[in-house]
C-alpha cells in the first residue's frame, strides 16, 4: 500500500534537522512520496535542495498569504522558479482572514498573481482559505473568466459553501489531520460527500497532528492516520483510499512520477 503526502513543510525548524528519519518514518509507515511547500521565497533554496537530495521529494513555489505584504512575488519569478524539475505545484496561496498578518488587498492580488501563474504552467494552484470563503469563490471565479486553471483547497476545513463551490467546479480537496479531530463532525460529513476522483490526503506536518498523534510534532508518517480516518468516514478499506488519492495525486501533480516511472 502507497500513501502520497501531498503537502508538509520538511523546511520547519521541527523537522529539517532529523529530515532523514523523518522520511524512513514516512516510508516505513508506506509514505512513498511527498510535496514539501512553500510559504516564503526566502525558503525556496532550501525546499529545492531537499527536493533535488531526495528523489520521492517534490515541491512548490510560492508566498503564504500571511507574507503576501512583505514578501511580494511577481508573476515571472513564480514562472521563473517553477522551472526548477521538481517544483509540481504553485503556492502555498489564498487567503487567510482569521490572522489577518497581510492585508486583504495584498493578499488578493497576490493570489491573483499565483493562479495566473499556474494556468501559463498547467500546474495546480495549492489554496490556504481560512475565513474567507466569499472572497475565495468570487477571485477563483474571476480568474477562471481568464482562462481554466487546476486547483486545490489544501487542509480543507472551510464551510459547507466552499465545499460545494469546489465540487461543483472540480476543485480538488486535501484532507489533513483536522478530520481526525473530535470537533470536526461537519468537516467529516463533507468529506463524505466529495467525489473520490478529487481527494487527497496530507499532514501539513509539522502543523495539525492527527489523532491518535495529538500533542506531537506532525510528521509525513502521520498521513497513514488521517487516509484511515477518511477511509472509516466513507465507509471503504483504507487499501482503496491509499489507492485513489495516490491515484489523483499524480493526475493533478502530473509534473510529478510515481516510485516505479521515476
Amino acid at each position: 500500500m502507497m500513501l502520497v503526502d501531498s503537502h508538509c513543510h520538511l523546511d520547519d525548524e521541527r523537522l529539517y534537522p532529523t529530515v532523514d528519519e523523518v522520511l524512513q518514518r514516512a516510508d516505513a509507515a508506506g509514505i512513498k512520496v511527498l510535496q514539501t511547500i512553500c510559504t516564503e521565497r526566502k525558503d525556496f533554496p532550501v525546499i529545492s535542495a531537499l527536493a533535488d537530495m531526495y528523489p520521492n521529494v517534490y515541491c512548490s513555489f510560492g508566498i503564504h498569504p500571511h507574507h503576501a505584504d512583505k514578501d511580494i512575488v511577481d508573476e515571472a519569478e513564480i514562472l521563473e522558479a517553477a522551472q526548477h524539475p521538481k517544483v509540481i505545484g504553485i503556492g502555498e496561496t489564498g487567503l487567510d482572514y482569521f490572522y489577518e498578518n497581510a492585508p486583504r488587498d495584498e493578499q488578493i492580488e497576490s493570489f491573483k498573481k499565483h493562479i495566473r501563474a499556474a494556468r501559463k504552467l498547467d500546474l495546480p494552484v495549492i489554496i490556504h482559505s481560512r475565513d474567507a470563503d466569499d472572497d475565495t469563490i468570487a477571485i477563483m471565479d474571476e480568474m477562471r473568466e481568464e482562462g481554466p486553471y487546476k486547483a486545490l483547497f489544501h487542509c480543507f476545513s472551510s464551510s459547507a459553501k466552499l465545499a460545494e463551490y469546489g465540487m461543483k467546479n472540480d476543485v480538488f480537496f486535501s484532507a489533513s489531520g483536522i478530520l481526525t479531530f473530535k470537533k470536526s463532525d461537519e468537516l467529516r460529513e463533507i468529506f463524505k460527500k466529495v467525489p473520490e476522483d478529487l481527494l487527497l490526503v496530507e499532514t501539513d506536518a509539522p502543523y495539525l497532528a492527527p489523532v491518535p498523534m495529538r500533542g506531537k510534532t506532525c510528521e509525513p508518517a502521520f498521513t497513514a492516520h488521517t487516509a484511515q480516518r477518511l477511509a472509516d468516514i466513507r465507509e471503504v478499506p483504507l487499501e482503496h483510499i491509499a489507492k485513489v488519492t495516490t491515484e489523483n495525486f499524480f493526475m493533478l501533480f502530473n509534473k510529478a512520477k510515481p516510485p516505479h516511472a521515476a
